[in-house]
């Protein structure tokens, strides 16, 4: 009882006290349940399995859930059984609601052990459920031989990856954190919580969203004040300052047929030209290219 301290005594003696039902009364009441529909009897073929239901529950119990929502999930499973019940295959309730019971309750458990959802996979259910049984196998039969890989073991035996038993190793080793907990318990010392940690160094939504508006924006007003250059000068411009790899004075001397010092001057003047334009065609750029 004590294994079960989640649930009360009274439900437990009643289930335990439940009538076991023989072949006959089980085909019986599974008939009227899926011809009928009779509620009478899928309570009769319930309750009956009721302790079926607890005894697969309280192997679940070291999970860190409240026995009670085990016990819950596997009545869950029962009636699913229930449904699904093929009277005229000749098998007893009990042998096929033990896997939909069994089934219920660890999809509950593995929903609801972490916040992080697990593989939902037939292989990863195995290995979860019995990583720990057989760590604590493998382990026993190598004696301490270190040439045995157990995680290779484990992943062999269940059909999955090493990485996998790995990852399973590490989600079982803690419970969940809260990133609001405190790093320390100490309340004096002010000590501040995990998320204060993980700051995003990138910025804010709004602030990509300024400053793509805004860059957009220079883009239009630049475009917009190289009209006021000559051919010559856009270009000098355009391969000086507007290409990723500018050109020196000397080459784009040659190019044009002039000295790199008429070049430096055109662009010069070329330079002063476009701040006037911007500055005249938006005043908030006198403050910056000032």
């Amino acid at each position: 009882m004590a294994q079960l301290s989640g649930i009360s005594r009274s439900f437990v003696r009643a289930a335990m006290e439940a009538p076991f039902l023989t072949r006959e009364e089980e085909h019986g009441l599974a008939l009227r349940w899926r011809d009928n529909q009779d509620r009478a009897a899928l309570d009769r073929l319930t309750t009956a399995h009721m302790r079926l239901v607890i005894a697969i529950a309280a192997r679940f119990r070291n999970y860190g859930l409240p026995v009670s929502d085990l016990v819950q999930e596997g009545h869950v499973g029962l009636l699913e059984a229930a449904a699904r019940f093929e009277p005229e295959r000749e098998v007893r309730f009990s042998t096929y609601a033990t896997w939909w019971i069994r089934a219920s309750i660890q999809d509950f458990v593995l929903r609801n052990w972490s916040i992080v959802r697990g593989g939902t996979s037939s292989a990863q259910k195995a290995l979860f459920f019995n990583l720990r049984r057989l760590r604590m196998r493998i382990a026993l039969k190598a004696e301490g031989d270190p040439s045995v890989d157990i995680h290779a073991e484990i992943a062999a035996a269940v059909g999955v990856q090493k990485a996998d038993v790995q990852a399973m190793e590490t989600r079982l080793s803690g419970p969940d954190v809260s990133l609001n907990a405190p790093i320390s318990d100490d309340e004096s010392s002010g000590s501040s919580d995990r998320m204060d940690f993980f700051a995003d160094p990138a910025p804010l939504p709004d602030e990509v969203v300024g400053e793509q508006i805004d860059g957009a924006r220079r883009t239009e007003w630049l475009r917009s004040a190289l009209t006021v250059l000559s051919e010559r000068e856009l270009r000098i411009l355009r391969e000086r300052r507007l290409s990723e790899e500018g050109e020196t004075l000397e080459a784009l001397g040659s190019k044009l047929g002039i000295s790199k010092e008429r070049v430096r001057q055109i662009e010069s003047r070329a330079l002063e030209k476009l701040r006037k334009a911007l500055i005249e065609r938006n005043p908030r750029f006198a403050t910056s290219l000032s």
